[in-house]
């Protein structure tokens, strides 16, 4: 989605964090990385702090929407996870880490 978002280019330092998935892991994958520019950040095996951010994030998510929402259907879950995401989350929420910015608000004063 960053790089559809983005016409296809991304940012120079783009940073892409996950787990040690295979799917996140997979050659294919990684090379599709490689060839938008964007660096894979993926904690190491045993070490949850190496991807805090990661790991922040899903926190957050549960926090504020998961643990506070009954889904009627995993359809219905998909479908407002997305919205929470890209409706408030990405958009609106201010991240002190980020000068109280939001994400998207951090992307366009930084590009």
């Amino acid at each position: 989605m960053a790089i559809a978002q983005r016409g296809g280019k991304c940012a120079p330092g783009l940073i892409l964090h996950s787990d040690r998935g295979v799917q996140y892991a997979s050659e294919r994958f990684r090379a599709q990385l490689a060839a938008h520019g964007i660096l894979a950040s993926m904690s190491r095996r045993g070490n949850c702090y190496d991807n805090a951010q990661n790991e922040s994030f899903f926190s957050t998510l549960k926090i504020e929407l998961v643990y506070r929402t009954r889904f009627k259907s995993r359809a219905q879950g998909r479908a407002t996870v997305f919205e929470w995401i890209e409706a408030f989350y990405n958009p609106r929420r201010l991240h002190s880490s980020l000068g109280y910015l939001s994400p998207v608000g951090f992307e366009k004063l930084n590009n």
